[in-house]
């Protein structure tokens, strides 16, 4: 259910109001960390106070809870929406938090692996030159028999004999 900011406003109280307001992108960027820690706290207590009106008013409506005031509710309509209102600040609430730990994590990462990167720069610069630095690798003689036919002559060849033997036993 797709809201505008004047529809929800319609189905929120005064304090739920301000409360979603900052919930919003322009509002939600400037919060620092710890306010947007208290503001989710917050949004969800009236989430779940929403909740349990809708559903204490959904039972009403059945028949199967005691109702709250003189008559049971008729209908819970503007609470279901004003529940998917309070859920949906909390929603963009949690992403914003796990944007902001998924950077402060990225941003982590990077300055350790540029320190590495800084270590390791350092230790080669101080490493003692080799008396071969420049002339690269050794060669180192194999000890390995050099074939003197290639190996698949050999094959075709004994493959052949075995035809020829085959034909001479079956005459």
């Amino acid at each position: 259910m797709n809201l505008t900011r004047k529809d929800e406003e319609r189905y929120l109280d005064k304090d739920e109001r301000e409360l979603v307001a900052k919930s919003h992108q322009p509002e939600l960027a400037e919060l620092a960390d710890d306010e947007l820690g208290k503001l989710k706290r917050l949004i969800r207590e009236r989430r779940d106070r929403a909740r349990d009106i809708a559903s204490r008013q959904r039972r009403e409506m059945r028949g199967k809870g005691r109702p709250q005031g003189e008559s049971p509710a008729a209908d819970n309509a503007g609470s279901k929406v004003k529940l998917a209102v309070l859920a949906k600040a909390v929603r963009r609430l949690n992403s914003e938090a796990a944007r902001r730990d998924d950077k402060a994590r990225r941003e982590a990462m990077v300055s350790g692996l540029r320190e590495a990167l800084e270590r390791k720069q350092a230790t080669n610069a101080n490493r003692p030159k080799s008396r071969t630095a420049g002339k690269g690798m050794n060669a180192k003689p194999s000890n390995v028999r050099e074939q003197i036919a290639d190996p698949r002559e050999v094959g075709r060849v004994s493959q052949a004999v075995k035809k020829g033997q085959a034909k001479r036993d079956s005459r």
